[in-house]
């Protein structure tokens, strides 16, 4: 059973480094074990990046392990240097109790906590914040030399442009949070990306040095997600691609995974995906015949919507998606309409009564007078969806959605949304 899963990870690309490969798989032969993943509340919401090792964790659940998900409401007032060449900005309590709270939501959506072996939360927050410095300095300060955190990637790494005493200690604060799931929890193996394996294994020193017995912890990480281009996983036009709906709304997450690359699809639906393989393999197939079809970016786009949004809101994405492609916007609400073209070029324009020939020749939609008129009388404009033919036409409040702005297209592809001041 731990080999067939260890055998998954593995084909699946989700193992980076381990502490000890065979006494892990042993451990995960031979017993239902807890595991750990942290999350520090930096923001009130996480994004696509946060959640492979989540979702790792989430693999485990389904071969009947139990997953501790830890939100750092202590260790995110400290701010972790890994991955970083500068200070984080200090948060309110008040804004990571906040943040704590969105996270929580998160996690629910992806994982199952009414099973035998539901997920469980914790805040490090309940034990850390209880802690007196002269606790923290006499219990823990004592069992890790300078020389041990000075050669952690993550200090090492900003020893010249200069690490403050509050995050040059983070690597301990957290090492803390492992000895304590174990103690408490029983907690085995902990699992973070690769810029973790600094603070995983000064976690597995604490319990070594804690502990009579033979502590039987471990660590594993999971390597960066990488796009085959060489640019950055995760960001799309607008910048990151949060979870939280109202930062990223269902239907560009949906369309950030519908235009993932050929190159990128398999590799994605490996990672961020619970089909099998067989399923994965015949998508393979379709992408090396098929790829115009591009049933394996549906498919990455369906279970990733429907993971982190829900059904509903996987069927909603679907149905702009069509509507845009129909060109039939009638079908959209005007909320749908504002998040399906929250990208493309926008013109303000003062609210008044304006001929269609005027407005598309203002709006920089049509390039001169004579195109515009070209454009109206040979079909090729349309507001809100609606052709436009007749050159006396007038756009006024009719036109204007939420009494706020208006989608025209000119072509068949080309949208211009023109928000009314």
């Amino acid at each position: 059973m731990g080999n067939e899963l260890i055998e998954d990870l593995k084909w699946r690309g989700l193992l980076y480094q381990q502490t000890d490969e065979e006494g892990m798989a042993k451990l995960l032969d031979e017993q239902k074990i807890s595991l750990y993943c942290g999350v520090d509340p930096t923001a009130d919401s996480m994004h696509i990046g946060h959640i492979v090792p989540l979702l790792t964790l989430r693999r485990f659940q389904k071969h009947g392990h139990q997953p501790i998900l830890l939100v750092g409401g202590a260790t995110g007032m400290i701010g972790d240097p890994s991955g970083r060449n500068e200070e984080r900005q200090l948060q309110t309590t008040e804004q990571i109790d906040k943040n704590v709270e969105a996270i929580k939501v998160q996690m629910e959506q992806i994982f199952d906590f009414n099973s035998e072996n539901g997920a469980r939360m914790v805040n490090n927050r309940d034990w850390i914040g209880e802690m007196s410095v002269i606790e923290f300095l006499r219990d823990y300060g004592k069992l890790i030399s300078v020389n041990y955190m000075l050669a952690k990637e993550s200090v090492a790494s900003r020893l010249e442009s200069g690490i403050s005493f509050t995050e040059f200690t983070y690597t301990l604060i957290q090492a803390i949070d492992y000895n304590h799931l174990y103690d408490h929890y029983n907690c085995r193996v902990q699992i973070g990306g690769s810029d973790q394996w600094g603070n995983i294994t000064s976690g597995l020193e604490v319990i070594r040095k804690t502990h009579d017995e033979e502590a039987k912890a471990f660590g594993i990480t999971i390597p960066l997600v990488t796009k085959a281009d060489g640019t950055k996983f995760g960001k799309s036009a607008g910048g990151a691609v949060w979870l939280d709906a109202k930062k990223t709304s269902p239907y560009e997450f949906y369309q950030f995974w519908i235009n993932t690359a050929d190159a990128d699809v398999i590799k994605y639906l490996k990672i961020f995906t619970f089909i099998s393989r067989g399923e994965i393999e015949a998508l393979q197939q379709t992408v090396e015949t098929e790829a115009h079809l591009r049933k394996a970016q549906t498919v990455l786009a369906e279970e990733m919507t429907k993971l982190i949004h829900g059904e509903e809101a996987l069927e909603d994405a679907q149905r702009i998606t069509k509507a845009l492609f129909s060109g039939d916007l009638k079908a959209l609400s005007a909320e749908e309409m504002k998040a399906a073209f929250k990208d493309v070029p926008s013109v303000e324009m003062v609210k008044e009564p304006k001929s269609i020939v005027d407005l598309i020749v203002e709006a920089g939609i049509s390039s001169s007078k004579r195109q515009a008129r070209e454009d109206v009388t040979n079909g090729a404009i349309s507001v809100n969806g609606e052709k436009v033919t007749d050159l006396e036409y007038v756009i006024d409040e009719k036109d204007r959605l939420e009494d706020a702005f208006a989608i025209v297209r000119r072509g068949k592809k080309k949208y211009h949304m023109v928000q009314f001041q």
